[in-house]
């Protein structure tokens, strides 16, 4: 590979500012899952920009979040590490909200990650909220962090996108691109179908469930001409989750399964089938032993050297 303008940018913020539905956007295809429920996101995942001139690499990171049991310190740790030895730091915020709490405590963390890289910060969502209020709502967040560039955009209509795109990229040095033009992510297909199969789940579900809920991939096998199988097992931390993910007469794991399906269609492109079931993994989010077997490994916190 020759060199060309190619770098690592991690997004950041607090839960549903559209972190993920940004990095789809710039993608132009989607390899994140995307709810209006905050914390659809559990894991960094790159999504990579690659043209002739440049290669983009994005971190999209879990909100950073005032943490309620060991999953939530594990997202928190997730999005914090992301901000380890990257080109640009991008703070996303939500312009429809105003600054708050979160975005206060992610402030305080960005003031010391400013010597490490570059920092934007872009307030996302300007198509809910009246022209004549951005000016103010970007005087308010730049009131939270100094020497940044600021940015004002809409992830899903498109306004001022290209423009922090361009910021971006101008921020990038000359280097060797670290991946190949025909990856986007460094996501497995079957870790998207997982996360998809949860974005169904987020999405078909009432609030005391969504958040409860894992999903394993079983098996991933492909079939030649009949597309792909896929068996996955769905779990909730009680017996009465389990009831409402079923549903009666099995109506609502139905349901899952269709919009899980389609989705996994679009993405790879072919015939899925696809079989849920589910089981009760009692209080698994806070279980050490339970997030170790899903795969939430939280890393003990280093001390400060004296």
């Amino acid at each position: 590979m020759t060199e060309k303008k190619s770098g690592f940018i991690s997004i950041i913020g607090h839960p549903n500012v559209g972190k993920s539905t940004l990095v789809n956007a710039f993608l132009g295809q989607k390899i994140a899952a995307v709810t209006p429920k905050a914390q659809t996101t559990r894991r960094r995942q790159m999504g990579i920009l690659t043209t002739d001139e440049m290669q983009l690499v994005f971190l999209d990171t879990p909100g950073i979040h005032t943490p309620h049991h060991k999953l939530g310190e594990f997202l928190n740790q997730e999005a914090e590490e992301a901000m380890q030895s990257v080109d640009v730091i991008l703070w996303l915020v939500d312009a429809s909200e105003g600054p708050t709490d979160d975005d206060q405590r992610i402030a305080a963390t960005l003031a010391q990650m400013k010597k490490r890289a570059p920092l934007f910060l872009a307030l996302n969502k300007i198509d809910l909220i009246p022209t004549d209020q951005i000016p103010g709502k970007l005087a308010a967040y730049s009131e939270l962090v100094s020497d940044v560039q600021i940015f004002a955009l809409s992830a899903t209509r498109g306004e001022g996108r290209n423009e922090l795109l361009e910021a971006l990229i101008a921020k990038m040095p000359l280097r060797e691109p670290e991946f190949d033009e025909g990856q986007i992510t460094d996501f497995y297909e079957r870790e998207i179908a997982a996360e998809l199969i949860r974005e169904a789940c987020l999405i078909h579900l009432r609030n005391e469930v969504p958040h409860g809920v894992n999903v394993r991939i079983d098996e991933f096998t492909e079939r030649g001409d009949k597309g792909a199988h896929i068996s996955a097992t769905v779990f909730v931390e009680r017996d009465s989750q389990k009831g409402i993910m079923i549903g009666e007469g099995g109506s609502m794991l139905k349901k899952i399964g269709i919009t899980a399906r389609q989705e996994i269609e679009s993405m790879s492109g072919r015939k899925v089938f696809l079989e849920l079931r589910v089981k009760v993994e009692k209080d698994w989010r806070d279980d050490e032993s339970s997030l170790r077997r899903f795969g939430y490994k939280i890393e003990p916190k280093k001390k400060n050297k004296k």
